[in-house]
């Protein structure tokens, strides 16, 4: 099949936007999410006939299965859903309220959730599809002070897109967990990201520091969203798509760092952690 017909959430900037606007170009159909704005969105990324935004909250799981029932009512099929919807919160754990953590996980874990629950019949239905979850380098190495609860979330998508692999490959579907690293999106912008109502004096020398550098952080991240959105319509198109796929030069790098750092650790701890089988008495 030539064209595919994408759903998309979080649309409004971004990497959404950036994937929905190469898959128009590509020739595909979209469907876009957003939580407002609709039309003014409908209007920035063109497409005509081949693009319907939708208004709804990934949190809300009603919303979420109409939301697909107007992409298939509309075009028919789902071929690729893109997990997109989310952001980040800066706060130390103890800082992190437990409202404050909730709704981080509602958002970027059971939002996914929601979306990806509402898509698989019709997945099954068709017995293909890719599901690409989008994950974070934060989700691999998470050694930013400030990013913990944030990148608990990012390791949930991260083992939520391994189980799916495992359960969906035999009927025909594909997932790949897409990790990038930092790109001059708005996720570091004030506009996007949240911090903890609770500020303790006592992280001022760590969490605080990251605090005090985002605003400089943000439009001087190193890949390009453009870029990436290229990445995504490239592994859509093959036949081989990988589980993990981590984008940028820093993901990459930090995969790296994670998987060195394990391999240390299981290495020099294995005689002890190793130690723990029933002795079983051989039979005479």
């Amino acid at each position: 099949m030539k064209n595919k017909v994408w759903f998309i959430t979080g649309v409004s900037k971004g990497f959404g936007f950036e994937i929905a606007k190469a898959a128009l170009a590509n020739g595909d159909q979209v469907v876009g999410t957003v939580r407002k704005n609709a039309a003014q969105l409908a209007d920035q990324l063109g497409g005509g006939d081949q693009a319907l935004i939708v208004t709804l909250d990934v949190t809300h799981e009603k919303d979420v299965q109409a939301g697909i029932q107007a992409a298939i009512d509309r075009f028919g099929r789902i071929d690729v859903l893109v997990n997109n919807a989310g952001y980040g919160l800066l706060a130390a754990t103890e800082e992190a309220s437990a409202e404050e953590v909730r709704k981080q996980f509602d958002t970027n874990v059971f939002g996914l959730l929601h979306v990806t629950r509402a898509a698989l019949p019709q997945l099954r239905k068709q017995a293909s599809g890719h599901i690409i979850n989008i994950s974070s380098l934060f989700g691999y190495l998470n050694n930013t002070p400030g990013f913990g609860v944030y990148g608990a979330t990012k390791y949930a998508v991260e083992g939520l897109s391994e189980g799916l692999a495992t359960e969906l490959a035999p009927l025909g579907i594909k997932v790949t967990a897409v990790a990038p690293g930092l790109f001059t999106t708005d996720f570091v912008s004030t506009d996007s990201y949240q911090r903890s109502a609770l500020v303790l004096e006592a992280y001022q020398d760590t969490v605080g520091m990251i605090s005090g550098h985002m605003e400089h952080f943000h439009g001087n991240q190193p890949g390009d969203p453009k870029k990436l959105a290229d990445v995504i319509i490239q592994l859509v198109a093959s036949d081989h798509a990988p589980l993990h796929l981590p984008i940028g030069r820093d993901a990459v790098k930090n995969i790296r760092e994670k998987i060195a750092r394990i391999t240390k650790e299981v290495e020099e701890w294995e005689s002890l952690a190793q130690s723990t089988d029933h002795q079983r008495t051989a039979a005479l």
